[in-house]
């Protein structure tokens, strides 16, 4: 069973700066991580997706910023929300328009 750690935005920016510093110290950026991970109790792992994220918001990376992914998952929301509306107003139409049509040729 995994323990999982929420770990607050200003300790995950402060892990990734402290990378940032104490990289020219260490022989790579993966050896910073390492030694990083463990003064703050997380993985390495954990580390280094908030570090690459940290790049890929600043633009050193490609990709898709924060902000973009945030924007996509959103729109991605609304345009779910829509269809089911859409879907609704379908079946709602059909009905009342066979209620209509049933209504007129009743003798």
């Amino acid at each position: 069973m995994r323990k999982t750690t929420k770990f607050s935005p200003e300790v995950i920016e402060r892990a990734v700066r402290m990378v940032e510093e104490s990289q020219p110290q260490h022989e790579s950026q993966w050896a910073a991580i390492v030694s990083i991970a463990a003064k703050i109790g997380c993985t390495a792992e954990a580390l280094r997706r908030w570090v690459r994220q940290h790049e890929t918001n600043t633009g050193q990376r490609p990709g898709l910023s924060t902000q973009e992914q945030q924007r996509i998952k959103d729109l991605e929301r609304e345009v779910r929300e829509l269809r089911q509306a859409n879907e609704i107003l379908r079946k709602a139409s059909a009905y009342f328009a066979q209620a209509e049509l049933d209504r007129r040729f009743k003798p």
